[in-house]
């Protein structure tokens, strides 16, 4: 259960990432409420993960989480040039959550405290 907390607490910083942009700088009152929410609510669950994931695990799977996906979000929408080279390095960025999730089980971080 604790890393789909940590999935959920990822994709919430996305939207609050978005948040931060679409606020204006926290002038645009619905955009601004919305980014404060879902900037709690992804910590509470990353705060929950803690509870069974090693730290440095969690903390670089939730920011790995979020920033892969600001990244495809923000090349979807605004696409750019040297879109190819974030490509390449969001695969690499990926594939190190990936690893961190294969190499780290929930049964190891309870033994390691």
């Amino acid at each position: 259960m604790a890393w789909m907390y940590l999935f959920i607490g990822g994709l919430c910083e996305i939207g609050w990432a978005y948040g931060l942009k679409s606020s204006n700088g926290f002038t645009e009152p619905i955009p601004s409420v919305m980014t404060v929410l879902l900037l709690a609510f992804s910590f509470v669950l990353f705060a929950k993960t803690l509870k069974t994931i090693p730290i440095g695990t969690a903390y670089a799977v939730f920011t790995g989480i979020g920033a892969a996906g600001t990244v495809m979000v923000e090349l979807l929408l605004y696409p750019e040039k040297g879109g190819m080279d974030k490509v390449f390095f969001l695969a690499l960025l990926i594939t190190g959550i990936i690893g961190l999730k294969l190499t780290t089980t929930e049964e190891t971080a309870k033994e390691n405290g």
